[in-house]
């Protein structure tokens, strides 16, 4: 994988937005990021089965409208909106958790830009460790993704074990931050969950204290 970081974290525009799902206040983790493919090859990195284990996990399941996926290891949850190749939805089921995760595709000069909203409700977990929590993940993800586009290989874990990969968690988890500031969070409160969510990630700190 290249080892330019900036330009991997400065590829991809964050936000953090509200939204009221089942009758709950949410919170909308917003990436996004253009891939130098045609929308139908990105189309098929995120949906082929076959594919999808080379930039992020196994995956098993019936992968069509109104069936069912499981992440090995991870998530699972249901296909709610398959739109090909523009839209993709699912449930996000994780830890007894039920979160959103919406993908749209849209072409972008030659290439294509892929949009991807994590929704959840404002709760405990949210509060704690802001948007950074799933934000971080999905930065990594997409750089897996960048890097199986390219044909190049890529292993999340082993590169988030080395220094590289823990200077790209920090980086992302500064343009969390700064996401979550500019959604209208408090400055200080901000900072102290993306303190502990890069810990976190980085593998510093105890998640539960």
């Amino acid at each position: 994988m290249p080892s330019d970081i900036a330009t991997r974290i400065g590829a991809v525009t964050r936000r953090v937005a509200d939204r009221e799902v089942e009758g709950r206040p949410a919170r909308v983790v917003v990436a996004e990021r253009a891939y130098d493919t045609s929308v139908d090859d990105l189309w098929d990195a995120i949906t082929n089965a076959e594919r999808i284990p080379r930039w992020f996990l196994p995956i098993s399941g019936e992968l069509k409208l109104g069936g069912r996926y499981q992440l090995e290891g991870n998530a699972g949850g249901a296909i709610t909106a398959c739109e090909p190749p523009r839209k993709l939805s699912v449930t996000w089921e994780f830890g007894g958790g039920v979160s959103w995760v919406n993908v749209t595709l849209s072409p972008e000069g030659e290439g294509a830009r892929l949009e991807l909203e994590h929704v959840t409700h404002v709760e405990d977990h949210w509060k704690r460790f802001g948007p950074g929590a799933v934000g971080i993940g999905w930065d990594l993800t997409l750089v897996g993704l960048e890097a199986h586009l390219a044909g190049a290989p890529f292993g999340e874990a082993e590169f988030s074990a080395g220094e590289d990969g823990k200077r790209f968690i920090r980086d992302s988890g500064e343009g969390w931050r700064i996401a979550d500031i500019a959604s209208g969070e408090d400055l200080a409160a901000a900072g102290e969950r993306a303190a502990r969510t890069v810990a976190f990630y980085t593998g510093e700190e105890d998640p539960g204290r």
